[in-house]
Protein backbone atom coordinates (compact mmCIF):
# COMPACT_ATOMS: atom_id res chain seq x y z
CA UNK A 1 0.00 0.00 0.00
CA UNK A 2 1.36 3.40 -0.72
CA UNK A 3 1.04 6.83 1.56
CA UNK A 4 -1.57 7.97 -1.21
CA UNK A 5 -3.58 5.02 -1.09
CA UNK A 6 -3.35 4.82 3.00
CA UNK A 7 -4.60 8.61 3.14
CA UNK A 8 -7.93 7.35 1.06
CA UNK A 9 -8.92 5.76 3.85
CA UNK A 10 -9.10 8.44 6.48
CA UNK A 11 -12.62 9.48 6.22
CA UNK A 12 -13.69 6.29 7.28
CA UNK A 13 -11.37 6.35 10.37
CA UNK A 14 -13.35 9.83 10.77
CA UNK A 15 -16.25 8.26 11.08
CA UNK A 16 -15.18 6.17 14.53
CA UNK A 17 -14.40 7.36 17.85
CA UNK A 18 -10.95 9.37 17.61
CA UNK A 19 -9.28 7.03 20.00
CA UNK A 20 -10.24 4.06 18.48
CA UNK A 21 -9.12 4.87 15.08
CA UNK A 22 -5.73 6.11 16.71
CA UNK A 23 -5.42 2.85 18.28
CA UNK A 24 -6.21 0.95 14.74
CA UNK A 25 -3.98 3.15 13.35
CA UNK A 26 -1.02 2.17 14.81
CA UNK A 27 -1.99 -1.14 14.24
CA UNK A 28 -1.97 -0.42 10.32
CA UNK A 29 1.43 1.00 10.65
CA UNK A 30 2.76 -2.16 12.88
CA UNK A 31 1.97 -4.11 9.99
CA UNK A 32 3.29 -2.31 7.67
CA UNK A 33 -0.26 -1.15 6.17
CA UNK A 34 0.75 2.73 5.43
CA UNK A 35 3.23 1.98 2.66
CA UNK A 36 6.66 3.58 2.57
CA UNK A 37 7.96 6.90 0.91
CA UNK A 38 9.70 6.32 -2.16
CA UNK A 39 10.56 9.79 -3.43
CA UNK A 40 14.19 10.39 -3.15
CA UNK A 41 15.54 13.32 -0.61
CA UNK A 42 15.38 16.88 -1.94
CA UNK A 43 18.84 18.19 -1.23
CA UNK A 44 17.26 21.89 -0.77
CA UNK A 45 15.57 20.12 2.21
CA UNK A 46 18.61 18.39 3.86
CA UNK A 47 20.10 19.63 6.61
CA UNK A 48 22.24 18.81 9.60
CA UNK A 49 21.19 19.81 13.07
CA UNK A 50 21.92 18.79 16.63
CA UNK A 51 24.71 17.00 15.25
CA UNK A 52 22.48 14.42 12.61
CA UNK A 53 22.00 14.80 9.15
CA UNK A 54 18.19 15.12 8.71
CA UNK A 55 16.62 14.52 5.15
CA UNK A 56 14.06 17.21 5.64
CA UNK A 57 12.70 19.60 8.63
CA UNK A 58 9.80 17.64 8.40
CA UNK A 59 9.02 15.52 12.03
CA UNK A 60 6.17 13.67 13.77
CA UNK A 61 5.66 15.09 17.07
CA UNK A 62 5.66 13.43 20.36
CA UNK A 63 2.17 11.70 21.06
CA UNK A 64 1.32 10.35 18.09
CA UNK A 65 3.20 6.92 19.62
CA UNK A 66 3.92 7.58 22.93
CA UNK A 67 4.81 3.47 23.34
CA UNK A 68 7.21 3.12 20.63
CA UNK A 69 4.50 0.79 18.85
CA UNK A 70 5.20 1.78 15.17
CA UNK A 71 8.30 3.90 14.96
CA UNK A 72 9.86 1.92 12.28
CA UNK A 73 7.18 2.52 9.86
CA UNK A 74 6.20 5.93 11.02
CA UNK A 75 10.18 6.97 9.96
CA UNK A 76 9.35 4.97 6.17
CA UNK A 77 6.58 7.41 5.39
CA UNK A 78 9.06 10.17 4.69
CA UNK A 79 9.83 12.12 7.92
CA UNK A 80 13.08 13.77 8.39
CA UNK A 81 12.41 12.77 12.47
CA UNK A 82 9.95 11.36 14.79
CA UNK A 83 9.60 11.65 18.45
CA UNK A 84 8.95 9.25 19.95
CA UNK A 85 7.06 9.17 23.48
CA UNK A 86 6.05 10.69 26.01
CA UNK A 87 7.31 7.84 27.56
CA UNK A 88 6.88 7.89 31.65
CA UNK A 89 9.22 5.79 34.44
CA UNK A 90 6.12 3.55 34.88
CA UNK A 91 3.32 2.68 32.53
CA UNK A 92 -0.07 4.21 33.41
CA UNK A 93 -3.75 4.15 32.14
CA UNK A 94 -4.02 8.33 31.65
CA UNK A 95 -6.93 10.05 31.88
CA UNK A 96 -10.71 8.69 31.75
CA UNK A 97 -12.40 8.22 28.47
CA UNK A 98 -13.30 10.19 26.22
CA UNK A 99 -10.36 12.21 26.28
CA UNK A 100 -9.45 12.58 22.21
CA UNK A 101 -11.85 15.01 20.33
CA UNK A 102 -11.77 15.62 16.61
CA UNK A 103 -13.05 19.79 16.01
CA UNK A 104 -13.42 19.11 12.11
CA UNK A 105 -14.58 22.89 11.60
CA UNK A 106 -11.23 24.00 13.17
CA UNK A 107 -9.34 21.16 11.38
CA UNK A 108 -7.75 20.59 15.28
CA UNK A 109 -7.64 17.87 18.06
CA UNK A 110 -8.30 18.43 22.19
CA UNK A 111 -6.93 15.74 24.15
CA UNK A 112 -6.20 14.94 27.85
CA UNK A 113 -5.50 11.74 27.02
CA UNK A 114 -2.84 12.12 30.57
CA UNK A 115 0.29 9.92 28.70
CA UNK A 116 -1.21 6.65 28.81
CA UNK A 117 1.80 4.58 27.44
CA UNK A 118 3.25 1.20 28.17
CA UNK A 119 6.19 2.72 30.49
CA UNK A 120 9.85 2.72 30.10
CA UNK A 121 11.13 -1.31 30.14
CA UNK A 122 8.72 -1.99 26.93
CA UNK A 123 9.25 1.47 24.98
CA UNK A 124 13.12 0.69 25.15
CA UNK A 125 13.19 -2.69 23.91
CA UNK A 126 10.79 -1.82 20.89
CA UNK A 127 13.48 1.46 19.70
CA UNK A 128 16.30 -1.62 20.90
CA UNK A 129 14.80 -3.38 18.33
CA UNK A 130 14.87 -0.66 15.23
CA UNK A 131 17.42 -1.79 12.73
CA UNK A 132 20.07 0.31 11.91
CA UNK A 133 21.12 2.31 9.87
CA UNK A 134 17.30 4.10 10.54
CA UNK A 135 15.52 5.75 8.26
CA UNK A 136 14.83 8.64 9.89
CA UNK A 137 16.28 10.80 13.43
CA UNK A 138 15.08 9.25 16.60
CA UNK A 139 13.96 12.04 19.24
CA UNK A 140 12.73 10.54 22.63
CA UNK A 141 10.58 12.56 24.55
CA UNK A 142 10.69 11.55 28.24
CA UNK A 143 7.64 12.70 31.22
CA UNK A 144 7.63 11.85 35.00
CA UNK A 145 4.36 9.66 35.78
CA UNK A 146 1.04 11.55 37.35
CA UNK A 147 1.47 9.92 40.54
CA UNK A 148 4.80 9.03 42.97
CA UNK A 149 7.03 11.81 40.52
CA UNK A 150 10.21 12.95 42.00
CA UNK A 151 11.32 15.31 38.71
CA UNK A 152 14.78 15.67 39.71
CA UNK A 153 15.24 12.11 40.33
CA UNK A 154 12.83 11.32 37.62
CA UNK A 155 14.35 13.09 34.10
CA UNK A 156 17.94 12.31 34.55
CA UNK A 157 17.13 8.82 35.36
CA UNK A 158 15.21 8.59 31.85
CA UNK A 159 17.68 10.20 30.16
CA UNK A 160 20.34 7.49 31.27
CA UNK A 161 17.82 5.26 30.24
CA UNK A 162 17.03 6.25 26.74
CA UNK A 163 20.43 7.89 26.11
CA UNK A 164 21.98 4.64 23.96
CA UNK A 165 18.99 4.53 21.67
CA UNK A 166 18.30 8.60 21.21
CA UNK A 167 19.35 11.03 18.83
CA UNK A 168 18.16 13.58 20.80
CA UNK A 169 16.11 13.76 24.07
CA UNK A 170 13.13 15.94 24.71
CA UNK A 171 11.87 17.33 28.06
CA UNK A 172 8.61 17.80 28.60
CA UNK A 173 7.27 19.74 31.37
CA UNK A 174 4.72 21.54 29.37
CA UNK A 175 1.63 18.87 28.62
CA UNK A 176 -1.58 20.27 30.31
CA UNK A 177 -2.96 16.76 31.11
CA UNK A 178 -0.74 16.01 34.07
CA UNK A 179 -1.66 17.88 36.95
CA UNK A 180 1.58 19.90 38.31
CA UNK A 181 3.51 19.23 35.41
CA UNK A 182 3.60 22.86 33.98
CA UNK A 183 4.92 24.50 37.28
CA UNK A 184 8.48 22.78 36.38
CA UNK A 185 8.99 25.54 33.93
CA UNK A 186 8.75 27.90 36.78
CA UNK A 187 12.93 28.93 37.23
CA UNK A 188 13.35 27.72 40.07
CA UNK A 189 12.17 24.61 39.34
CA UNK A 190 13.41 24.30 36.13
CA UNK A 191 17.20 25.03 36.98
CA UNK A 192 16.65 22.21 39.20
CA UNK A 193 16.02 19.33 36.79
CA UNK A 194 18.24 21.19 34.06
CA UNK A 195 20.92 21.43 36.74
CA UNK A 196 20.53 17.33 37.42
CA UNK A 197 20.07 16.22 33.69
CA UNK A 198 23.33 18.31 33.18
CA UNK A 199 25.02 16.10 35.83
CA UNK A 200 23.81 12.91 34.62
CA UNK A 201 24.78 13.62 31.63
CA UNK A 202 28.41 14.53 32.08
CA UNK A 203 28.82 11.01 34.20
CA UNK A 204 27.60 9.13 31.57
CA UNK A 205 30.03 7.38 29.37
CA UNK A 206 29.40 6.46 25.40
CA UNK A 207 26.18 8.36 24.00
CA UNK A 208 25.23 11.93 25.26
CA UNK A 209 22.23 12.83 23.28
CA UNK A 210 21.51 16.49 22.78
CA UNK A 211 18.36 17.67 25.04
CA UNK A 212 15.91 20.05 24.21
CA UNK A 213 13.28 21.60 26.75
CA UNK A 214 9.82 21.34 25.16
CA UNK A 215 7.66 24.54 26.41
CA UNK A 216 3.94 25.27 26.45
CA UNK A 217 2.12 28.26 24.27
CA UNK A 218 0.80 29.86 27.12
CA UNK A 219 4.09 31.48 28.74
CA UNK A 220 4.08 34.98 29.52
CA UNK A 221 6.34 37.00 28.12
CA UNK A 222 8.14 37.84 30.98
CA UNK A 223 8.25 33.72 31.79
CA UNK A 224 10.52 33.51 28.69
CA UNK A 225 13.84 35.43 29.31
CA UNK A 226 14.26 33.45 32.79
CA UNK A 227 13.98 30.11 30.81
CA UNK A 228 16.10 30.26 28.04
CA UNK A 229 18.34 31.42 30.18
CA UNK A 230 18.29 28.10 31.94
CA UNK A 231 18.52 26.38 28.97
CA UNK A 232 21.75 28.19 27.95
CA UNK A 233 22.97 27.81 31.56
CA UNK A 234 23.17 23.81 32.02
CA UNK A 235 24.02 23.36 28.34
CA UNK A 236 21.18 22.46 26.83
CA UNK A 237 21.19 22.33 22.88
CA UNK A 238 17.64 23.74 22.21
CA UNK A 239 13.87 24.45 22.67
CA UNK A 240 10.53 22.70 21.47
CA UNK A 241 8.09 25.45 21.00
CA UNK A 242 5.30 24.27 21.34
CA UNK A 243 3.02 22.28 23.18
CA UNK A 244 -0.48 22.26 23.29
CA UNK A 245 -2.51 24.92 24.48
CA UNK A 246 -5.14 25.81 26.99
CA UNK A 247 -6.49 28.81 24.96
CA UNK A 248 -9.82 28.48 22.79
CA UNK A 249 -8.98 30.95 19.79
CA UNK A 250 -11.71 31.19 17.54
CA UNK A 251 -13.18 27.83 17.75
CA UNK A 252 -16.69 26.30 15.89
CA UNK A 253 -16.75 23.13 16.91
CA UNK A 254 -19.63 21.69 19.15
CA UNK A 255 -16.31 20.62 21.28
CA UNK A 256 -14.42 23.79 21.84
CA UNK A 257 -14.71 23.76 25.58
CA UNK A 258 -13.73 20.28 26.16
CA UNK A 259 -10.57 20.60 29.10
CA UNK A 260 -7.58 19.34 27.77
CA UNK A 261 -4.59 20.91 24.85
CA UNK A 262 -5.84 22.47 21.75
CA UNK A 263 -3.79 21.62 18.39
CA UNK A 264 -3.80 22.00 14.91
CA UNK A 265 -5.02 25.79 12.82
CA UNK A 266 -6.35 27.46 15.86
CA UNK A 267 -2.44 27.36 17.64
CA UNK A 268 -0.20 28.49 14.88
CA UNK A 269 -0.42 32.00 15.26
CA UNK A 270 -0.11 31.79 19.28
CA UNK A 271 2.81 29.09 18.81
CA UNK A 272 4.90 30.97 16.16
CA UNK A 273 4.74 34.42 17.91
CA UNK A 274 5.86 32.37 20.91
CA UNK A 275 8.97 30.96 18.87
CA UNK A 276 9.71 34.46 16.99
CA UNK A 277 10.11 35.61 21.32
CA UNK A 278 12.52 32.44 21.94
CA UNK A 279 14.41 32.84 18.96
CA UNK A 280 15.45 36.74 19.40
CA UNK A 281 16.62 35.80 22.79
CA UNK A 282 18.35 32.87 21.86
CA UNK A 283 19.98 34.67 18.97
CA UNK A 284 23.60 33.79 18.74
CA UNK A 285 23.39 31.36 21.88
CA UNK A 286 23.70 28.13 19.86
CA UNK A 287 20.25 27.15 20.50
CA UNK A 288 18.44 24.92 18.74
CA UNK A 289 14.53 25.63 17.92
CA UNK A 290 11.93 23.08 16.69
CA UNK A 291 8.86 24.93 15.67
CA UNK A 292 5.48 23.01 16.24
CA UNK A 293 1.90 23.54 16.02
CA UNK A 294 -0.35 23.98 13.35
CA UNK A 295 1.85 23.02 10.68
CA UNK A 296 -0.14 21.70 7.82
CA UNK A 297 1.39 22.82 4.69
CA UNK A 298 4.69 23.93 3.03
CA UNK A 299 3.82 27.31 3.65
CA UNK A 300 3.19 26.79 7.58
CA UNK A 301 6.09 25.01 7.55
CA UNK A 302 8.33 28.09 5.92
CA UNK A 303 6.51 30.33 8.49
CA UNK A 304 8.04 28.79 11.24
CA UNK A 305 11.46 27.94 10.09
CA UNK A 306 11.43 32.23 9.31
CA UNK A 307 10.61 33.01 12.85
CA UNK A 308 14.16 31.07 13.83
CA UNK A 309 12.62 27.33 13.88
CA UNK A 310 15.86 24.84 11.93
CA UNK A 311 13.55 21.76 12.33
CA UNK A 312 9.35 21.89 12.91
CA UNK A 313 7.12 18.85 13.97
CA UNK A 314 3.16 18.24 12.95
CA UNK A 315 0.57 16.09 14.63
CA UNK A 316 -3.05 17.30 13.93
CA UNK A 317 -3.17 17.95 10.06
CA UNK A 318 -1.50 14.15 10.07
CA UNK A 319 -4.38 12.58 12.04
CA UNK A 320 -6.30 13.86 9.30
CA UNK A 321 -4.27 13.77 6.57
CA UNK A 322 -2.66 10.90 6.77
CA UNK A 323 0.72 9.33 5.42
CA UNK A 324 0.09 11.27 1.65
CA UNK A 325 0.64 14.51 3.76
CA UNK A 326 4.48 13.94 4.38
CA UNK A 327 5.40 13.78 0.36
CA UNK A 328 3.29 16.66 -0.12
CA UNK A 329 4.53 19.10 2.53
CA UNK A 330 8.04 18.57 1.50
CA UNK A 331 7.53 19.18 -2.13
CA UNK A 332 5.54 22.59 -1.18
CA UNK A 333 8.29 23.46 1.16
CA UNK A 334 11.14 22.69 -1.85
CA UNK A 335 9.09 24.79 -4.02
CA UNK A 336 8.58 27.48 -1.80
CA UNK A 337 12.22 27.92 -0.59
CA UNK A 338 13.35 28.00 -4.68
CA UNK A 339 11.00 30.62 -5.01
CA UNK A 340 12.45 32.09 -2.10
CA UNK A 341 15.83 32.16 -4.12
CA UNK A 342 17.68 30.34 -1.27
CA UNK A 343 20.30 27.38 -1.88
CA UNK A 344 20.05 25.46 1.44
CA UNK A 345 17.52 25.37 4.28
CA UNK A 346 19.28 27.29 6.77
CA UNK A 347 19.53 30.38 4.41
CA UNK A 348 15.75 31.16 5.38
CA UNK A 349 16.08 30.44 9.41
CA UNK A 350 15.20 33.27 11.48
CA UNK A 351 15.04 35.58 8.32
CA UNK A 352 12.03 37.09 9.65
CA UNK A 353 14.34 38.15 13.20
CA UNK A 354 17.08 39.35 12.05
Amino acid sequence: MTPRLASTLMPLMRGMDPERAHDLALRALRFGLAGRDRFPADPILCTRVLGQDFTSPIGLAAGFDKSALAIGPLMRLGFGFVEAGSVTPRPQVGNPKPRLFRLPEDRAVINRMGMNNGGLASFLARLSALPRPRPAVLGVNIAINKDGAVPMQDYPALYRAVAPVADYVAINISSPNTPGLRDLQGERQLAEILGALAATRAGIEGTRPPILVKIAPDLSAAALEPLVEAVVTHGMEGLIVSNTTIARPGLRSAHRDQAGGLSGPPLRALSTDVLRRVARLARGRGLTLIGCGGIGSGADALEKLRAGASLVQLYAAFAYEGPALIPRIKRELAALLRREGVRSLNEIVGADIR
